[in-house]
């Protein structure tokens, strides 16, 4: 297959890119600069995107957006979250809706977000959207795949969970501070943080790539998501070293404002209903064996 890949220099970007290429697909980065071998222009901001290129496709699988978990969320900050997804992802969907005949699947990102915080309460993909911003910019995000829809792309709408990889995200930061016997549950701890390893992530879009039964919100996480402390006392026993230093939700609030309300402190408890029963296989389910593969114990 030729497939298209935006964010292809992110964490999961660079990780489906290999796996890809190592199934004998090829892999056509969308770039913002000048498009070279084996990459295709686009211009999200300026709704400029090589047309002619992307109807070569055969599949587009669509991960850029602006990094949520890195800095404040100021206005202007929540703004580029929001533009950087919206904007993206209705050219992209526009562009396909568009060529003749249209390249025949979008994997789309998304995320958790969309459910917002909801306690102990289990969310499948039929699920209605929470409330907040994440929710708010999910919902957009989603929404901006509709074009492509109507003109008879199959969209999956990829509602990605915590991603767990050694080589950034979530667990990239927190394993300083539970190294140094630092670490413990945030707030509460009972707040549900529903996981998945970048293996299962990777996995679950090559499969999703040829599931043609599949379209529409698929939740990318694994299947026992788990509460703060829960996580907390796991990387704990996985590093061999204690979590018992708890971050006061006060505490979360003062240093990273909305974004700790909304990340750290909110509670979504999310399984993957679709994927299981399409019959993926996931590679890590439980979470302290995919803690101790990561770190190598």
């Amino acid at each position: 297959m030729k497939i298209g890949v935006s964010g292809a220099s992110g964490l999961v970007g660079e990780a489906l890119a290999v796996r890809l290429k190592e199934r004998g697909d090829e892999v056509i980065r969308l770039v913002r600069r000048s498009a070279r071998r084996g990459e295709i222009f686009w211009n999200p901001a300026e709704g400029e995107i090589d047309a002619e290129a992307v109807g070569k496709l055969d599949a587009v699988v669509h991960l850029a957006g602006e990094n949520i978990a890195h800095g404040r969320w100021t206005a202007a900050k929540k703004q580029r979250i929001v533009e950087s997804r919206v904007q993206g992802t209705r050219l992209i969907a526009e562009t396909l809706a568009a060529v003749s005949p249209a390249p025949p699947m979008l994997l789309s990102a998304s995320a958790i977000g969309f459910y917002g915080s909801r306690g102990d309460e289990v969310m499948e993909e039929p699920a209605s959207p929470g409330e907040g911003f994440l929710a708010d910019a999910c919902r957009r995000w989603e929404e901006a795949t509709d074009v492509a829809k109507q003109a008879g792309v199959r969209v999956v709408n990829m509602r990605i969970g915590v991603v767990l990889s050694l080589r950034g995200g979530a667990l990239a930061k927190m394993l300083p501070p539970f190294q140094w016997g630092l670490g413990g549950k945030v707030g509460t701890g009972r707040q549900y943080m529903s996981w998945i390893t970048l293996n299962d992530v990777v996995g679950a879009i090559v499969y999703l790539l040829h599931q043609s039964s599949l379209q529409g919100p698929v939740n990318v996480v694994a299947p026992n998501p788990v509460s703060n402390a829960e996580f907390a006392k796991t990387l704990g026993r996985a590093i061999g070293r204690p979590a018992f230093l708890p971050m006061p939700a006060a505490a979360a609030k003062l240093l990273f404002g909305e974004m700790g309300e909304e990340l750290l402190l909110s509670s979504t408890r999310v399984t993957p209903q679709k994927l299981t029963a399409a019959g993926y296989q996931f590679q890590h389910a439980e979470l302290e064996p995919a803690l101790r593969d990561l770190l190598g114990r």
